[in-house]
Parts: C-alpha cells; sequence; structure tokens
C-alpha cells in the first residue's frame, strides 16, 4: 500500500499512474479498501491504472531472468543505506547497457497476436477481426 502512496506523492502533477503487473490476486484496487479508509482507497484507485500480464506469457521470461540476474548479483545481501542499494542495482544496469547486451525476444509481435488473440477478444469487440 505504501508503495502506491509514494508513486502517487512522487508523481502529483500524473493523472493517471500506468501499472504493468502480474495476475496475482492481491494485484487489484479492493487492496486499497481492505488498508486504507473508503475516502483514502478512492482517492488512490482513481491515480492508477493497472495493466495485468497474461496468466501464460512466455514472453515475459525474459524479463524475469533479467531481474533474477540482478538479484543474484546485488539484492541477495544486507545493505545498509537507500544510496548503497541504488549504486548497487544501477551498476550491473549500467554494465550491461555500456556492453549494449541484449535482450533477443523469441515473442514477436505475429505470435503474440496468434497466442492472444482470445485475450484480444474479451478486451474489445472489434478485435474479432484480426
Amino acid at each position: 500500500m505504501r508503495f502506491f502512496q509514494q508513486i502517487a506523492a512522487a508523481y502529483p502533477e500524473a493523472h493517471k499512474i500506468r501499472i504493468v503487473q502480474d495476475n496475482l490476486n492481491t494485484h487489484h484496487f479492493s487492496s486499497f479498501y481492505q488498508h486504507l479508509t473508503a475516502h483514502e482507497a478512492f482517492a488512490l484507485s482513481q491515480r492508477f491504472e493497472f495493466y495485468y500480464t497474461p496468466k501464460s506469457a512466455s514472453g515475459l521470461n525474459m524479463i524475469e531472468i533479467e531481474f533474477s540476474a540482478l538479484a543474484c548479483q546485488c539484492l541477495h545481501r544486507h545493505i545498509l543505506t537507500q544510496e548503497a542499494l541504488a549504486h548497487e542495482v544501477l551498476a550491473p544496469v549500467q554494465e550491461r547497457h555500456d556492453k549494449r547486451i541484449p535482450i533477443t525476444w523469441q515473442f514477436s509481435i505475429p505470435s503474440a497476436r496468434t497466442k492472444l488473440h482470445s485475450h484480444y477478444q474479451r478486451l474489445h469487440p472489434a478485435n474479432l477481426a484480426l
């Protein structure tokens, strides 16, 4: 809950803050109402727009691999300060950027459209023609 409050406070001018997240059952606006007053929960929910990854999104495995590598390099130990944590997280990210290490996506747009066709139909009827 504090995470969303901090994000909302960090971007006071934003009309909507878009969050991409997995389909975990707690990743819903109803969680706001479990921890905040109804007024606070409603106000916070109006600031965010949630986008959920498909439950079987193999294309996201590459992202998970990147996060796993990052975690193995620096996040499985106690780091004393926020500044040290920022340095520890950003150093390997910068190194990979400097070395131009690519992520080779195995999930093309045509294969995504084929695999996720039923999801597109549920989102908008006009997608039936895809």
